[in-house]
């Protein structure tokens, strides 16, 4: 049985009748345009409906004093670094298994400060702020104010306790010549497939900033024991034993990962910037359109549920908060006149997957020019944020495969239909705008497929020596498809299918990337294995990339 066959029992984990109800009578009789907006009109009322300033909101203040047990069980973590600015995070959960976090639906004060030394003695910033039981008592401080490309140390308290220390970094003034920038960049953490080893490793290197590509969470069951953890120590609730559904099913399971030492450890470490793939929500969705045969109403009412626990457990700022089943999470972020970030959304607004999806002989119906995997807004942002740019390098981390990849070195060839290379046209019309815009120096980070890969991205992919125009680096997974393998079985088609693929590699782990005036240097760090505890870390291969002259050469 697959995670997607997994029975949903009666009452477990559904939204409430009365909701699905509204939702139907919404969506009857009316044609598909109108029928989306009105059932996302409905999910937006159902997901908005106590927000801060209503309701519950209006319910006296729970006296922090009387929190008996740690409200900081997962941790702190930071990020979207701005020259002056960073978004700090917290989630009060003295019980984090629970749908409520072990805290009643009254509001708390959050006091915050950040400063520039370990033990708070020069103290630059503080103020308090307040945990809505609305948004699950997160709490999310844009805090301004701050000197550029400089470190600091922050924390929260509430009642008598403390939360845990997390370091972050301001990004360099716009105008700034700065000479380098080391980025990690991670993916694919299914708590259920082993432990976060590879956080534990990374919280220990020497970065600037940490890129999430996705999947951060799986809505697949975890047993009793934490799937291949296979804990003796411990059993997790039942109500982990199914799929994410309802907003408190989305909580619970944030709550279950980020319960995780490793995980917190790292977010205490760096600041983070994250962006989604399809597991946050549901596995291979595509815009509204669902995995499996459900009422489009039904599945915009789980999208907004999954995107607003999203946004309440990420380091994201208002600008990102949802609305309903639609959340803006694109946006740009620039490090200095060194590098430009944009970051994308590659699920939210794409076409459908073409011929089913799975691997598939491209065909008219892949290759329609007017198929988009970015959505026309997101399409006209980026190319538009391209042409403005004096970056060095431009940077586009996102989430699934960009440069084409064939499974076997014959005609007979399948390509992936839920990666760029089913989207062939809106690949190339990315590749034409930056070609447009003069961008020299293209680097597109991606996650998705818990593997290493290393890319050549060419002008011209059925003509290896066609142009390159740019590098892909994509990061393995932290867990996702336990132990992995240094070469897997497919590695030798793979290679040789593909002349511009210079690194594949099977272990998990992630990749760090140092962007310098001259050029930029990749890394890919795996661990042996993540199916028990305590793997060593190893570099598996590093390449460099000429700044003006594009392809990944051995370091």
């Amino acid at each position: 049985m697959t995670p997607a066959q997994i029975s949903r029992t009666p009452g477990q984990g559904g939204h409430s009748d009365e909701l699905r109800a509204a939702a139907r009578r919404l969506g009857s009789g009316v044609g598909r345009r109108r029928f989306l907006t009105v059932t996302g009109a409905a999910a937006a009322l159902a997901f908005s409906a106590g927000l801060p300033g209503a309701g519950t909101a209006a319910a006296a203040e729970l006296d922090a004093r009387k929190i008996t047990e740690d409200p900081f069980t997962l941790g702190v973590a930071s990020g979207d670094p701005q020259p002056e600015s960073v978004l700090l995070w917290t989630r009060l959960a003295p019980r984090p298994y629970e749908a409520d976090g072990g805290l009643p639906a009254e509001r708390v004060e959050v006091r915050w400060e950040i400063a520039r030394d370990e033990r708070f003695r020069r103290v630059v910033r503080r103020g308090s702020t307040t945990a809505h039981p609305e948004f699950g008592h997160s709490v999310h401080v844009d805090v301004g104010g701050l000197d550029p490309d400089r470190g600091f140390y922050y924390r929260f308290r509430t009642g008598a306790w403390t939360s845990p220390t997390g370091r972050t970094r301001t990004a360099p003034s716009r105008g700034a010549r700065n000479s380098s920038l080391t980025l990690a960049a991670v993916s694919c953490q299914a708590y259920h497939a082993g432990y976060f080893t590879a956080y534990k490793h990374l919280a220990d290197e020497d970065v600037d900033v940490v890129f999430h590509l996705g999947d951060y969470l799986y809505e697949y069951a975890v047993t009793a024991v934490g799937g291949a953890r296979n804990y003796t120590d411990r059993v997790l609730p039942d109500h982990y034993n199914r799929e994410t559904l309802t907003l408190e099913d989305y909580r619970m399971r944030y709550g279950l990962y980020k319960s995780d030492p490793d995980l917190r450890a790292a977010h205490a470490a760096h600041p983070f910037v994250v962006t989604w793939d399809d597991h946050e929500t549901e596995n291979n969705y595509a815009g509204d359109i669902p995995e499996n045969s459900v009422p489009p109403e039904e599945f915009l009412l789980r999208r907004a549920a999954a995107y607003r626990a999203y946004w309440e457990n990420q380091p994201l700022r208002a600008p990102q908060r949802p609305t309903g089943p639609d959340m803006r999470l694109y946006r740009r972020l620039q490090f200095g006149r060194l590098a430009q970030f944009d970051i994308l959304d590659t699920r939210q607004y794409r076409s459908n997957q073409a011929y089913g999806d799975g691997w598939k002989v491209p065909g008219p119906e892949s290759e329609d020019p007017s198929r988009t995997m970015t959505g026309a807004a997101q399409e006209r942002w980026l190319l538009d944020g391209w042409k403005s740019s004096d970056a060095r390098w431009n940077v586009v981390p996102q989430q699934v495969t960009f440069a084409r990849r064939r499974d076997v070195p014959s005609d007979a060839y399948k390509l992936s239909m839920d990666s760029w290379d089913g989207y062939p046209a809106s690949r190339q019309r990315i590749m034409d705008g930056a070609e447009a815009a003069g961008v020299d120096n293209l680097m597109v980070l991606t996650g998705d497929v818990h593997v290493g890969y290393g890319f050549d991205l060419k002008k011209d992919f059925d003509d290896p020596a066609s142009r390159t125009v740019g590098t892909e680096i994509v990061a393995t997974s932290i867990t996702s498809g336990g132990d992995g393998a240094e070469k897997p079985a497919n590695w030798n088609n793979l290679t040789q299918a593909n002349p511009h693929l210079k690194f594949y590699n099977g272990r998990r782990g992630y990749a760090l990337v140092t962007l310098g005036r001259d050029e930029a240097r990749a890394d890919f760090r795996t661990v042996s294995g993540v199916t028990t505890p305590g793997a060593p870390l190893s570099t598996a291969g590093s390449f460099v990339t000429e700044a003006g002259n594009p392809g990944l050469t051995p370091a």
